[in-house]
């Protein structure tokens, strides 16, 4: 539709359907049998049959007839028969579950990413949706909070290109072209800056911080063209981002550019006045539009309220034009006034959902993310060797995740299901030895998922466990698959402490006792403390919460058809006492890396470096990088200077290194990072093979938000790190002259 033809429509809406046009509600409210909905959730909310009638779109509904049928029955309601939108949580993949978003991460392959959201955007369109909440590119520091998951980790430019790359992947180079859907970028903003990781806790971040870290994402994904940005839950400057005109009128529309549709998290515009910053809801409302909030999910703030807002003149009614006229070029953008229906499609939904193609990339994806954080020869494991597979994943289906709410864990592939078309079945066991959790840890478990584990007797957990060690006494290897349930991370899932789960613990130590030959397979949706599993197995892969192929690839991995290759996203802390803790950090006045023992910025009990850095992976084989060479040593506003290191496989196998450029500004207006990453390579080497890597250094990869507010490069010396971590100290010096 032309913009002309859309702003006649705007002009001739009435106040009340514009109104409804900014209220999105959840699909139950268009099941067959209202009635139990007029009376329970709508009343309760404030809303009524007209509201239903018109609302602009809802969440959490999905199927291709389904969709279809209800955008019909809607359609002949609306006064102007204007489609309505259909948007889900499809954060990492429809049906065919892909890893997290933190193991995608860790891949450190933004490529795959892109892939695998096509992929998710594809079994989402055939199925009726039009936008989906992803990416959420939160910058993440604190392995307490439960959705560093659904992050992909603590560094800017890792979290920049992979929100890049999983944009182009929903959205491709035109959102109403088939197969694609509306990226979300969420959540606006430094959600993941929570006060000790306590879900929507404060945010308290100074401009700097928030400026230089967690904005460079957001701004990522808005110029790679997400159409869509959901706000956050928490207050910034001390004011919620529902009702926080600067950071939404100012930062995120007029210095971001953002032009596209601004949805609020659901009910957190209502939220704001539980924060103590809205007096009412109506309050909230004027708020919240005044900043610039064009949907409200999930509440009736809008919809109850914006009209009489306009009609008392306390809003003005050009402010809800506006809000309306961006929702309706979103739906124009996807072509639902030309086909209101998009790519919904039955029959393409038995094809396309959980094909062999997206099989084979979850598959491929998964193996890539791994990391392989400990290995003392032990893997790859020989199929033809004595093996038990000890632990409550070896055969556990529940690897998708709790925000992979679509994903049906009875299609995912377990180890063992995995292990039996490759393991001699002579010589390997097969036993859980202990369930996922205690009794004591499965109280007040909830969440999104296929539910809660079974519950274990304490006689039951004593036969499994002796099992378990009768098991183990009698193979050369124990696999030991371990790690979180999946309802332990994702949304309201902060932990204080975050071990291993208490029977999984003590299976580790009983079956240390009668064996030592033990790789740990661990499943997790957060970096964990893992000094007892790191001190007694003799090789760690962390394998996160892989998705639908999660144990065909961790069978791969384990037996070296791939190598692993992943690299962490996110720091693993050493305990949680250190947490947050990450690469990135300032060096303080007294570092504790010089002269006077005692009077440093340190712990007094436990070191200062994380367990297993950013950046830290091993592989199956070995990786010489040279020194750093530099083409010059000035970087100019016209001239770059190259930096190359030569990587060689000095190993028996072929490998993928994944090479990583850092940058420290030494002295500046105001204080640096002790490291920043610049820049990767994945560099794929047969054994003995070696391959020059080159890195580009130029003036913007210098700029930084300065002492004055302006953002820019400063004349000085730069120190340059290349290496396989963010630990490396392979190092050389440049200027930067302006």
């Amino acid at each position: 539709m032309e913009k002309e033809k859309l702003k006649a429509l705007l002009d001739d809406m009435s106040l009340k359907e514009k109104a409804d046009q900014m209220l999105q509600l959840m699909g139950a409210f268009y099941q067959e049998d209202k009635e139990g909905i007029l009376t329970g959730p709508a009343r309760d909310m404030g809303v009524g049959e007209e509201d239903i009638q018109l609302a602009g779109s809802i969440l959490g509904t999905y199927g291709a007839g389904k969709l279809k049928k209800l955008q019909k029955e809607y359609m002949e309601k609306q006064p102007h028969h204007i489609p309505m939108l259909f948007m889900m949580d499809v954060i990492h993949g429809m049906k065919t579950v892909f890893p997290m978003p933190l193991a995608q991460g860790a891949a450190f392959d933004p490529e795959l990413s892109e892939k695998c959201a096509a992929a998710a955007a594809k079994e989402a369109a055939v199925s009726g949706l039009h936008v989906t909440f992803s990416p959420m590119v939160d910058l993440v520091r604190d392995a307490r909070w439960g959705r560093v998951m659904e992050s992909t980790g603590e560094d800017p430019y890792l979290n920049s290109r992979l929100a890049q790359a999983q944009v182009k992947g929903f959205q491709g180079e035109d959102m109403g072209a088939p197969y694609k859907v509306c990226s979300c970028i969420k959540h606006f903003a430094a959600y993941g800056g929570a006060q000790a990781g306590r879900d929507y806790n404060t945010v308290e971040l100074c401009e700097h911080t928030l400026r230089d870290f967690y904005l460079p994402s957001y701004k990522a994904g808005i110029d790679a063209g997400a159409g869509m940005v959901m706000t956050s839950f928490n207050t910034v400057n001390g004011i919620p981002a529902s009702t926080n005109k600067w950071l939404m009128r100012d930062v995120l529309r007029k210095e971001m550019g953002f032009d596209g549709v601004l949805i609020s998290d659901f009910s957190a515009i209502l939220e704001t006045v539980a924060h103590g910053h809205s007096k009412d809801e109506a309050d909230a409302a004027r708020k919240a539009l005044e900043a610039g909030v064009d949907i409200d999910m999930m509440t009736s703030v809008y919809s109850a309220n914006l009209c009489k807002l306009v009609e008392e003149g306390v809003v003005d009614e050009a402010l809800i034009d506006e809000g309306v006229m961006r929702i309706l070029e979103l739906k124009n953008r996807l072509g639902l006034f030309e086909n209101p229906y998009k790519d919904a499609d039955e029959e393409e939904e038995k094809t396309v959902i959980l094909c062999k193609e997206h099989r084979n990339l979850a598959r491929e994806a998964a193996g890539k993310s791994f990391v392989l954080l400990k290995n003392e020869g032990i893997l790859p494991a020989a199929p033809g060797k004595k093996t038990a597979f000890i632990g409550p994943y070896t055969d556990n289906k529940e690897i998708i995740s709790s925000w992979a709410i679509l994903g049906d864990v009875a299609s995912c592939v377990t180890i063992k299901e995995a292990a039996e078309k490759v393991f001699d079945p002579g010589l390997t066991t097969f036993c859980s030895g202990s369930p996922v959790l205690s009794e004591r840890e499965l109280k007040g478990l909830v969440g999104f998922g296929p539910g809660k584990p079974v519950s274990v007797s304490e006689e039951e957990q004593e036969k499994l466990l002796q099992e378990a060690v009768e098991a183990a006494k009698e193979v050369e290897l124990v696999i030991m698959p371990l790690g979180e349930h999946y309802l332990q991370s994702g949304e309201a899932t902060s932990r204080g402490m975050i071990d291993l789960p208490e029977a999984q613990v003590r299976l580790l130590r009983e079956v240390a006792k009668v064996n030592e030959n033990i790789a740990v397979v661990l499943f997790t949706g957060r970096p964990l403390d893992l000094r007892e599993v790191s001190r007694i197995a003799r090789s760690v892969l962390v394998v996160w919460l892989p998705g639908t192929e999660g144990g065909a690839a961790a069978v791969d991995v384990l037996t070296g058809k791939v190598n692993p290759s992943g690299k962490l996203p996110m720091s693993f802390p050493y305990c949680t006492g250190q947490i947050p803790v990450h690469y990135n950090a300032y060096s303080t006045g007294r570092p504790d890396n010089v002269g006077e023992v005692r009077f440093r910025s340190k712990y007094i009990d436990i070191p200062n470096e994380p367990l297993y850095p950013f950046g830290y992976g091993l592989s199956y084989t070995k990786f010489e990088i040279s020194p750093v060479k530099l083409s010059g040593g000035v970087v100019t506003d016209e001239k770059a200077v190259t930096a190359s290191v030569t990587v060689k496989n000095t190993g028996e196998r072929a490998g993928t290194e994944v090479v990583q450029l850092y940058l420290q500004d030494i002295a500046a207006s105001v204080v640096r990072p002790v490291k920043e990453l610049k820049g990767f390579v994945k560099a794929e080497l047969e054994a003995g093979e070696e391959k020059e890597i080159t890195f580009v250094i130029d003036e913007p990869m210098l700029r930084f938000l300065r002492a004055d507010g302006t953002v820019g490069s400063e004349e000085g010396e730069f120190n340059l790190f290349i290496g396989n971590s963010s630990d490396t100290d392979n190092q050389a010096k440049f200027r930067y002259e302006s």
